[in-house]
Parts: C-alpha cells; sequence; structure tokens
C-alpha cells in the first residue's frame, strides 16, 4: 500500500478499543501483510470522507492501545467526531472497523482438480508436522476445503491437534492401504473445531500399527503395485476437498515410495499443481538428509517412469543467533536454485506454545510470525 503521507512523520497515539475488535484488527492486518498502522490511517481517511459509512461499534469494556498516525491525523479525527457528535474512541472503533469491513480476507479460487502438497525430507525433527499442520490451516483459512493427513506412525501432527492416533485394533489408513479395512476411509476424518477453518479443514489422523506398513507392504498380497497403496487407500477423498497434506515420516522404506508416487504428476496436470516440500534447517544433517531422498526420487522416476516435482524448501526453526552455521547454511539453501526456498519460518515460541496447548497455531497466535510464514508458503503454494 502507497501511503499519501511521508510514513516517518508520525505521532503517537493513544485510545481504547475492545479486545475483540483488536484482535480482529491484528489477524486481518497479519493475512493481508499490512502494518497496522496503516491499516487504521487508511480507515480513517475513509471514514472522515464516508460519514453514515459505518454503524456505531461497541466500545463497552474496551481497554488500552496504541498506535502511530501521521502527524495531525488525529487531531483531525477528534475535530470530526466532535461535528459527527461521537466519542474520540467511537470514531476510531469505526474508522477501524470500516478498514475490517472493506479488506476482508482474499478467498483462493479452488482448483479444478485436488492439489496434493507431500511434506518430507529424510531427517526427523525439522518440523515437518508443525510446517504441514500450519499450511493446511492457512489454506482453510483462505476458504480452501482441506484434509491433512498424519501419515507417521510417531503420530505427532494428530497429537499436535489435540487427538490420539488409531488404535492398533481400529481401523486406519495403514489397514486401508493393506486392504485389511471395511468401509470407507471418510469414516476416519476428524474436523478441525475452530471458528478460523469453519467446517474446511480435517484430520485423517495417525495410526500405531504404520510401525509396521513398511514390512506388510514387502509382504502382503493385497497390494498388487505397492507403490500405488497410499493412492488407492485415500482416492475417494479427492473429490472432497481441494488441497490434500501429507505430513511423512523419515523414512527411506515402502512408506516413502507410497506418498512419492501419489505426488507425481499425473496426466494432463501442471507440473507445479502437486509435489514435494522438503523441510530442512540452517545446518549440515538436513543437507546430508535431502540428498538421500533425491536418491530415492531419482530411483522411483527412473523405475515406473513417473516425475515428481520438487515444489520448494522449507527452511524451518531458522534462528541467525545461532551464528556462522546458520547464516551460511541458509545462503546455501537460497543458492540451491531449482528447488527454491519457498519461505524461512523463525524459531520462535509461539508454535511450540500451540502444541503445548494442543491448538491450532493460527487459531492460537494468528498474527505471530511464524503464523504469516505459513501464510506466506500457501501464497508462494497457490499465485
Amino acid at each position: 500500500m502507497t501511503a499519501p503521507y511521508d510514513p516517518s512523520d508520525r505521532e503517537k497515539v493513544v485510545s481504547k478499543l475492545p479486545l475483540a475488535l483488536r484482535q480482529e484488527l491484528k489477524v486481518r492486518a497479519a493475512q493481508l501483510s499490512v502494518d497496522i498502522q496503516d491499516a487504521v490511517t487508511e480507515g480513517i481517511h475513509a471514514w472522515r470522507s464516508n460519514p453514515g459509512a459505518v454503524e456505531a461499534v461497541d466500545t463497552s469494556g474496551g481497554s488500552s492501545f496504541a498506535t502511530y498516525l501521521p502527524t495531525g491525523l488525529y487531531d483531525d479525527l477528534k475535530k470530526d467526531c466532535k461535528s459527527r457528535s461521537v466519542s474520540y474512541n467511537q470514531g476510531l472503533a469505526q474508522s477501524i472497523r470500516l478498514w475490517l469491513d472493506t479488506h476482508t480476507m482474499p478467498m483462493l479460487v479452488r482448483p479444478e482438480h485436488v492439489r496434493r502438497f507431500i511434506v518430507c525430507n529424510q531427517k526427523g525433527g525439522v518440523g515437518k508436522s508443525a510446517v504441514s499442520n500450519g499450511l493446511a490451516q492457512a489454506l482453510a483459512e483462505a476458504g480452501a476445503r482441506v484434509c491433512v493427513i498424519d501419515f507417521d506412525p510417531q503420530s505427532h501432527l494428530t497429537k499436535h491437534l489435540g487427538h490420539l492416533p488409531l488404535g492398533i485394533k481400529e481401523p486406519s489408513l495403514a489397514k486401508f492401504m493393506l486392504g485389511e479395512a471395511e468401509g470407507n476411509v471418510r469414516d476416519l476424518l476428524i474436523p478441525v473445531e475452530y471458528d478460523t477453518f469453519k467446517g474446511r479443514l480435517f484430520l485423517l489422523p495417525a495410526c500405531k500399527d504404520a510401525f509396521l506398513l513398511d514390512a506388510k507392504l514387502a509382504t502382503t498380497r493385497h497390494v498388487r503395485v505397492k507403490e500405488t497403496a497410499l493412492e488407492k487407500a485415500i482416492e475417494d477423498l479427492e473429490k472432497d476437498f481441494d488441497y490434500i497434506v501429507i505430513d511423512c515420516p523419515p523414512s527411506l522404506g515402502y512408506t516413502m515410495d507410497t506418498a512419492l508416487y501419489y505426488a507425481r504428476t499425473r496426466d494432463g496436470e501442471n507440473p507445479k499443481a502437486s509435489g514435494l516440500l522438503v523441510i530442512v534447517q540452517a545446518e549440515d544433517t538436513s543437507a546430508d538428509a535431502y540428498d538421500m531422498l533425491q536418491e530415492q526420487i531419482e530411483d522411483m522416476e527412473g523405475d515406473l517412469d513417473v516425475a515428481v516435482t520438487q515444489l520448494g524448501f522449507v527452511v524451518n526453526l531458522y534462528d541467525a543467533r545461532k551464528g556462522f552455521i546458520a547464516t551460511s547454511s541458509l545462503e546455501e539453501w537460497e543458492r540451491f536454485g531449482d528447488p527454491s526456498v519457498l519461505v524461512i519460518i523463525p524459531d520462535l515460541k509461539e508454535q511450540r506454545e500451540a502444541v503445548r496447548l494442543k491448538r491450532p497455531l493460527l487459531d492460537y497466535a494468528p498474527d505471530c510470525e511464524q503464523a504469516i510464514a505459513m501464510r506466506d508458503l500457501k501464497k508462494a503454494l497457490t499465485k
């Protein structure tokens, strides 16, 4: 947004606003990548030029709100408030309400065919579950219908969202892949019940018996072509969702082969529509693990004559304070070229707090830097 004033010529303004309005402003500004002070400034200009554009706002229970406005603008607002016989707090609240009403969250254009994002790397602990979770939330927040699949028997993503993995004797994704379950895989879906996602986000939870999946895929009679087992198990879900996000285990076995095959470019599909998101950290072991993943991808492409797109790297848990190791490693990832670095996610406390509280990050701390990075990742994949 280009400001019609000198952005350096500002003064601090302190007022009182209700908590709900302040929070909505913070979230919307974060969603749209707009600075709060610019949003408030634009809202005031709109309110001053449109008398009666907004009805009275309930400002009861207001608490301190501070921002920086162009010098003199608050005095102009107060003059208009006086002429309209409203309090200064009410005038500011109406200005913010007007900005919110005219700057709604942009909705995604739903894809014609389901898009499949496979979140992977062979190294554990890089944050695959956190990124899978955050990306799925950002897509659902923007209006898409999303299924996030916890394909890792360690069940971190399932537990992050406050659920337990399916028991060994229960129907599960692994059993559907092996032809050992009856019914429909849709029956396993759990809605992620938060207003932010409004019934658009569903979890397919992990299962404890997935530890045995590699061995069973190697010996079962029920899977004719082992690489297709995952696709066959969840193909009925595709018509219900715009995006399917899969959180993969750190594995080099048959389980990962099924995920790579599911990520392949299908006949007539744009090569950038679906593929792999490779999660790394700014250190050497992530690069070693990526080398192993690259070999597995090349083997599958050669053996089965398929193409698997690597959509990009996500550098997770980045902290420049770690010094040369972190900064030089980040530079190497950024020089990689193809695939490119899509987003850098900082190592901050909000994600860990959300996990501890079993709440989605975009609901718990929607305006934090990590939540903004998840939305940036969504933008990079859907632009």
